[in-house]
């Protein structure tokens, strides 16, 4: 008998038949022999349609207090989610209970709608589970030390499954979506997209912080952190398909790094448009100055992705890096206030306009000319490039917006990756 989580995205819940499906699928699991604990988002569009009643009703600034509420009126979305997967799950003959985050409970620290998971209390589920029945966690949100609920951020399920599945120690984490797996890139962009077999934790973690929607980033840096075994698979092959067939479908997340894997230099493309750049002109060159800009960033929970800093000239340079197109606004507003006057800079300047797009590969280690190929492929399609950042398995490059998909395309092809 194995301990098996599974995770079903909000498209997968999306109509009372969708989860009636998400039942039988969890059912035939279960009477296989195996332990479930189940965590479903907010039915499709149900979270995007609470937070658009909370702003009809207090378009306020965003602060603590805002922040508070707007959690406990998201957390509602996956409170029904839950309710209702544990109904139809009983409608197939098998015991089943629903929780919220704090009855489990999944403790996390007091960041309002961005909160990080401290621990998890398993002892209430492992007795559930003991006593034959199959559990249904709430995902994306949790309890702090004061008892208010906090939510993780959006996509922050994937993180709450992972999560759970890391402090019950499962043997495996299945990540049930609206896609069959992980493709080399995009296949609404380049249809010849390839799905991968396999890819390994560093690659997927690569790719989830570049834009890559299949997981959220925290999910997979929980997993590679306790190495949790989890595979990306669709929830919408046919819920009978024999349990063997289904548990090797789809695409695994390996800790394991093959000879296979060395031989694609470039495993994906990654792209993501929802960035914006951020330019501090003429500020002062010298010691302190990154901390001084990027400080108050951090401390107003901004997160920042791409940095550069530019030559100095006559002891003045510029800073630029990029932020979410949501905190875009809010991050110029603060350098205008508190920043540029502290420094001495000269003025805020910022472009909406702009994509992330990268290439992400494992052999990309012990292959040189790599990155060499990524620009020379741009360049001829006439895309210029406007900052550049490297780690040992990837290459990401900003480009003008109106570009992604033709430079997306071109280095697909030019990595021969659907081959």
């Amino acid at each position: 008998m194995a301990l098996i989580v599974h995770k079903y995205g909000g498209t997968s819940m999306g109509s009372t038949e969708r989860i009636r499906n998400v039942a039988k699928r969890v059912a035939k699991w279960a009477r296989a022999g195996h332990q479930m604990v189940v965590v479903p988002s907010a039915m499709s569009g149900e979270t995007n349609r609470l937070l658009g009643l909370a702003k009809d009703v207090s378009p306020a600034v965003h602060s603590p207090a805002v922040a508070r509420e707007l959690d406990m009126i998201a957390c509602t979305g996956e409170q029904v989610s839950v309710g209702l997967l544990a109904l139809a799950i009983q409608a197939e003959g098998l015991e089943a209970v629903s929780y919220s985050g704090w009855q489990v409970p999944i403790k996390t620290d007091s960041s309002y709608t961005k909160a990080r998971i401290e621990s998890i209390d398993d002892a209430r589920v492992r007795a559930d589970l003991a006593a034959g029945k199959v559990v249904v966690i709430t995902g994306f949100q949790g309890v702090d030390e004061g008892n208010n609920i906090t939510t993780l951020g959006r996509g922050g399920s994937d993180t709450s499954a992972v999560a759970v599945a890391a402090a019950m120690k499962a043997d495996e984490c299945l990540i049930y979506t609206d896609v069959d797996g992980v493709y080399t890139t995009d296949p609404r962009v380049v249809p010849e997209a390839r799905r991968l077999h396999t890819i390994s934790f560093e690659e997927m973690l690569e790719m989830a912080s570049l834009g890559s929607k299949v997981l959220q980033i925290r999910s997979v840096e929980f997993a590679g952190k306790y190495r949790v075994p989890m595979r990306v698979l669709s929830s919408f092959t046919s819920w009978d398909i024999p349990i063997e067939e289904e548990a090797k479908s789809g695409t695994l997340i390996t800790f394991e790094e093959d000879e296979k894997m060395e031989q694609a230099v470039v495993s994906g493309i990654a792209f993501n448009r929802d960035e914006a750049k951020i330019t501090v002109l003429g500020v002062p060159d010298k010691p302190g100055i990154a901390y001084g800009i990027l400080g108050k960033v951090a401390e107003a929970n901004i997160d920042v992705d791409v940095i550069i800093q530019n030559v100095s000239n006559e002891g003045k340079t510029d800073f630029s890096f990029t932020v979410h197109r949501n905190d875009y606004q809010r991050t110029v507003d603060l350098l205008k206030s508190d920043v540029v006057p502290a420094l001495g800079a000269a003025a805020v300047i910022g472009d909406t306009r702009i994509c992330k797009v990268s290439i992400v590969g494992i052999g990309m280690r012990s292959h040189a000319g790599v990155a060499s190929t990524m620009f020379r492929c741009l360049s001829e399609e006439g895309i210029n490039i406007q900052m550049i950042t490297t780690s040992e398995i990837k290459t990401s490059v900003v480009i003008d917006e109106k570009y992604m998909e033709l430079a997306v395309r071109a280095l697909h092809r030019a990595f021969e990756l659907d081959q």
